[in-house]
């Protein structure tokens, strides 16, 4: 797992361990990353659920931040609107980026 931090934003990326392994991993971590959007880096999604995910997912969208997805292996249709997939980092910042727009106008 590599964590890294910019400005708000923490980026943590799945290495060398199966989807349990990190779901159960960041789970144990969360807390260091509660205040902060979360953009989850993942390579390989071939074993394991996203249940975890989705949960945790949904209680950091009640704090008010951002958790989002990056993967090609998954396609956004098949999961409801609140859990966010995208297929590069780089979209994942720019949903985080209006993201933030929309709370700080209120919408």
């Amino acid at each position: 797992m590599i964590i890294e931090h910019h400005n708000s934003i923490a980026i943590i990326t799945q290495e060398k361990t199966s989807l349990k392994e990190f779901s159960t991993k960041f789970s144990v971590l969360y807390e260091r990353f509660k205040e902060d959007d979360i953009v989850l880096n993942l390579k390989d999604i071939s074993v394991g659920s996203l249940d975890l995910l989705v949960s945790i997912s949904k209680q950091h969208r009640l704090l008010n931040h951002s958790f989002v997805v990056v993967t090609t292996q998954l396609n956004q249709d098949d999961f409801e609107d609140d859990f966010i997939i995208v297929p590069t980092l780089q979209e994942a910042k720019d949903f985080i980026e209006m993201d933030l727009l929309s709370r700080d106008l209120g919408i």
